[in-house]
């Protein structure tokens, strides 16, 4: 998640913040690539979860890193809960369940992004190894139970879990029990982020069926092929989902914002103490609903910065982009899913290609499919067709926009390269799930430990 901010602007109008997500525009020569992935850390003794305290925790692992990189500690309540590049290019933060997550930095190929995150593992495994960590490379916690998931010293996150069960069935596990690999991208104009966030709200559920990587809940099978898929049916439905008003041909940053006022906020963030406001939404904060319970109750644009990184629909818009269907996995993984968006949404041919693809897609339809996913994965019908083939269009429409954009490392490869575990995945037609629930019914005999080895980092 990101880190919150502060930003002590008091917010004169809704004008602002429509200002604020348009600022995010930006000419294509400036565009970049974020990534972000989530993993599990564990100890190898016994397969078990690291909490954040003792000798050989998670403390221990962040303040490792602080000085192996050098990097700025991120406190809350005087704890160290992440890293900070100093001159803001990456984080290091904790998911709520431990879950070790590297913010990359803004980069211009995936050549890049490939070796920020190979460099990021090496380094974690020179601090991790003498501690007796490993790092699981899964969209869902396959063995322990939400009970056994440690909890890390957070205050958003005390606030959360507080109101998860009050609007969901499954907002704990999202929490404690999921990761993802994302990637943020940039857009031109309103115009260009109405484009890019259609065509990548319709084919996310195809990027969590390639994705899917969660098939085991306490250290047995679920049912699905992607439990994280599955949570997010049920996790909090007011700030998360697929946002049937981004369909429309005149959606906007004025409507993005209008719905943002009317979900429930979760804190605010004064003198580093963080407020509970989940009775409230941002509307009625702006309305005046805090003043008397906070003595500095005038909203900020610094409030407005943490709402909207509270919110959780399948692409979330901020001052840009951010794909979030897809389940955490291997290392290849870290790359392929920046190279699936970066090949749809940077060339404007393949841009085109997917938009023609999806035009006269429905809510319904899509809505429809993002529910099959997490069960059926590449298998979930889609009209006369499965997303099986469907994924072979797209990742051709993908591979031409990464040689159209032609970027090359120093051995001559372009970004398609990085495509081909997901090539695997529809040619072979089983997903990563898939290949696990084989292999625990086969060669693993029934057993759920093999899994930290042969997908750990």
């Amino acid at each position: 998640m990101a880190r919150d901010t502060s930003d002590f602007r008091p917010i004169e109008g809704m004008d602002e913040l429509v200002a604020y997500l348009s600022a995010g525009n930006k000419p294509r020569e400036k565009w970049r690539i974020g990534t972000e992935h989530e993993k599990f850390p564990f100890y190898v003794d016994g397969n078990s979860p690291v909490p954040y305290g003792g000798e050989r925790g998670i403390r221990a692992l962040l303040e490792g890193m602080q000085k192996t990189l050098g990097w700025d500690p991120i406190l809350d309540a005087g704890r160290v809960i992440g890293l900070v590049e100093p001159t803001g290019q990456g984080a290091i933060s904790l998911e709520p369940g431990g879950q070790f997550e590297l913010s990359g930095a803004p980069l211009e190929t995936i050549h890049q992004t490939c070796r920020e995150g190979n460099a990021h593992l090496a380094q974690l495994r020179e601090i991790a190894e003498p501690l007796g960590i490993r790092f699981l490379g899964l969209g869902g916690s396959p063995k322990w139970t939400l009970a056994e998931t440690p909890r890390m010293p957070k205050s958003r996150y005390a606030i959360m879990t507080n109101y998860m069960p009050k609007v969901g069935t499954k907002g704990l596990d999202m929490m404690y029990r999921t990761c993802t690999i994302q990637v943020n991208l940039d857009f031109a104009s309103e115009e260009d982020m109405r484009r890019k966030m259609q065509v990548s709200l319709k084919l996310q559920p195809l990027s969590t069926a390639l994705f899917a990587n969660s098939p085991f809940t306490d250290g047995r099978p679920n049912g699905l092929q992607s439990w994280r898929g599955d949570i997010w049916a049920d996790t909090d439905n007011q700030r998360s989902g697929l946002l049937p008003f981004c369909f429309s041909p005149r959606f906007g940053f004025a409507d993005y914002v209008d719905w943002a006022l009317d979900v429930p906020m979760y804190f605010i963030i004064r003198d580093g103490q963080y407020h509970d406001m989940t009775h409230m939404t941002f509307r009625q904060f702006m309305d005046g609903a805090a003043r008397n319970d906070l003595k500095d109750g005038v909203p900020t644009m610094g409030d407005w910065a943490n709402h909207l990184s509270t919110l959780f629909p399948d692409v979330r818009l901020k001052r840009f982009l951010e794909m979030r269907g897809a389940d955490g996995g291997p290392w290849r993984r870290i790359c392929a899913l920046p190279a699936l968006w970066v090949g749809l949404l940077y060339d404007a041919e393949a841009l085109n290609d997917a938009e023609a693809l999806t035009a006269d897609w429905t809510y319904e339809e899509v809505l429809a499919m993002r529910t099959a996913v997490p069960a059926q994965g590449i298998n979930a019908p889609f009209r006369n067709t499965t997303l099986r083939e469907l994924g072979r269009e797209v990742l051709a429409i993908s591979r031409k926009g990464l040689k159209n954009r032609d970027r090359k490392n120093r051995d001559g490869f372009d970004e398609a390269t990085f495509l081909s575990t997901l090539d695997e995945v529809v040619s072979r037609g089983t997903t990563s799930a898939e290949e696990m629930l084989n292999a625990y019914h086969t060669r693993w005999g029934g057993s759920i430990e093999p899994v930290f080895l042969e997908y750990a980092y």
